[in-house]
């Protein structure tokens, strides 16, 4: 099974490059989507989370608060470290069995915000950086989370930085701007995509 891994610094712009190339039907499997999934009440992650940080981390339904969580994690990092060695194994484990469970698709594109931090290259084959303007990330995850610009620049020195992505991307997307031509650049990247996983 050919798999394309999909990565980025955090309000690069990989939700959208993702959506260009589940229009032209190749199936997209999302980490932070499976990521929330396993916060999700009845999940050994969400349990595994409550033990550790109590009550206080619930909502008014019971369900984990998010932005309360990622207000601790981003704030302590041995609150980090923790939360990443307990779940990195699940995603993992996750992704890997939807990745087989495409095995009729020409290739799937697995978006791994992470993918270096957390090693994840060996579920992937091939490896698409989506490049942005590090001020232009700022703006719109402050804009996106609803958040103040010094947590922005706090989630955003946690990862690595958009030089030592691009040096170990295969492939590159430009998302520079409001205009830039995605689809253009999607449309080439599928075409070269099912060639290869055809070879």
């Amino acid at each position: 099974m050919y798999a394309v891994g999909l990565t980025g610094g955090i309000a690069s712009g990989k939700t959208l490059i993702s959506n260009l190339f589940a229009e032209l039907g190749v199936p997209i499997i999302d980490t932070d989507v499976i990521s929330r999934n396993l916060l999700e009440p009845g999940e050994l992650a969400y349990d595994q989370v409550c033990a550790h940080f109590g009550k206080d981390i619930l909502d008014t339904n019971n369900n984990i608060d998010r932005a309360r969580l990622r207000e601790i994690v981003f704030s302590d990092p041995a609150e980090k470290s923790w939360l990443e060695t307990m779940l990195h194994p699940l995603i993992y484990q996750r992704s890997h069995e939807a990745v087989l469970e495409h095995s009729r698709a020409s290739y799937v594109m697995v978006v791994i915000p992470l993918l270096f931090e957390t090693n994840f290259q060996s579920l992937t084959d091939r490896i698409l950086v989506v490049d942005c303007p590090e001020e232009l990330q700022i703006e719109r995850l402050v804009k996106r989370d609803n958040i103040d610009e010094s947590l922005a620049r706090k989630m955003m020195s946690q990862q690595l930085s958009n030089s030592e992505r691009l040096a170990r991307a295969h492939d590159i997307i430009n998302n520079g701007s409001d205009d830039s031509d995605l689809r253009s650049q999607v449309a080439a990247l599928h075409h070269s995509y099912l060639q290869q996983s055809a070879s």
